[in-house]
């Protein structure tokens, strides 16, 4: 057996939201994943307090059990990270991470923890600063979440490691990627990231493609910005990436007519899990 993980950003409500909604449960229900990590997440409330969560929303149509960050509500919508998983899951923490300045902003990392055939399986999903000159803010976030997967991983040499799943908004030799994979200094003691594409994805794996017309006038290039990881050290081979692939790389048809479920390419990968 294998552990069936992916990441995607699902544009909040931008563009035809409504649209893409079906698109959105379409492209979750042919991948199948075990655990998924979602950005751009909404919550709406209505004015009697209601809410309807796009996380719990997901997870009702395909079976899954849901997590959220906490709302922030502005004008009765929220934008959030969440993690659907297979089996029950339970939050362990939820952090707003830094800015520059040192203070905190509005991004979020969830950690939560899947009760899965093989243990409680920690998982990670955050969504970086996007500014194309914010690698300095993004260093500080991700040391941040690296922070967070060593206070929750447990034990590295026997426990089950963490899988993170974000859209970081960097590309894989920035110097905030290169610091979480060990290629440059800034780590937190004792732990790192595997980035699973680097290891068994094929091809760019891009991820901002502006092949979708919903990204074709956005100034920035062609670029691989979200990333699946594995918390490194880990007991030997658990967790160790199998296969990865693309998904939502394509528009879906919907009602006959052919919709890109988000702005972004989700990433899929299967991990290797305990004998």
């Amino acid at each position: 057996m294998v552990l069936r993980t992916m990441t995607w950003n699902l544009w909040w409500r931008f563009g035809d939201w409504e649209r893409r909604a079906p698109a959105i449960v379409e492209v979750l229900r042919a991948q199948a994943p075990d655990v998924v990590c979602l950005q751009e997440v909404w919550a709406s409330q209505d004015e009697s307090g209601g809410v309807t969560d796009q996380a719990e929303v997901l997870a009702e149509a395909l079976g899954l059990h849901a997590v959220s960050t906490e709302y922030a509500w502005f004008d009765g919508l929220s934008f959030d990270n969440a993690i659907l998983s297979r089996w029950p899951v339970e939050i362990v923490a939820d952090e707003r991470l830094p800015r520059a300045d040192g203070e905190l902003g509005h991004r979020r990392a969830l950690v939560a923890r899947a009760e899965s055939p093989w243990g409680s399986w920690p998982i990670l999903s955050t969504h970086l600063e996007y500014r194309f000159d914010a690698s300095t803010t993004r260093t500080l976030q991700l040391r941040r979440v690296m922070e967070l997967v060593a206070e929750h991983r447990g034990d590295p040499e026997r426990d089950l490691p963490m899988v993170v799943g974000g859209d970081l908004n960097a590309v894989p030799d920035s110097d905030e990627i290169r610091m979480a994979t060990g290629r440059r200094p800034g780590a937190p003691p004792g732990v790192l990231l595997s980035d699973v594409w680097e290891q068994v994805g094929e091809g760019p794996g891009i991820t901002w493609d502006r092949r979708n017309p919903d990204v074709e006038a956005s100034a920035w290039p062609d670029r691989r910005i979200d990333q699946l990881m594995v918390s490194w050290p880990r007991p030997k081979p658990v967790g160790n990436p199998l296969r990865a692939w693309l998904a939502a790389d394509e528009p879906v048809v919907v009602e006959g007519r052919e919709t890109w479920a988000s702005d972004h390419v989700a990433v899929v990968a299967e991990l290797q899990t305990p004998s």
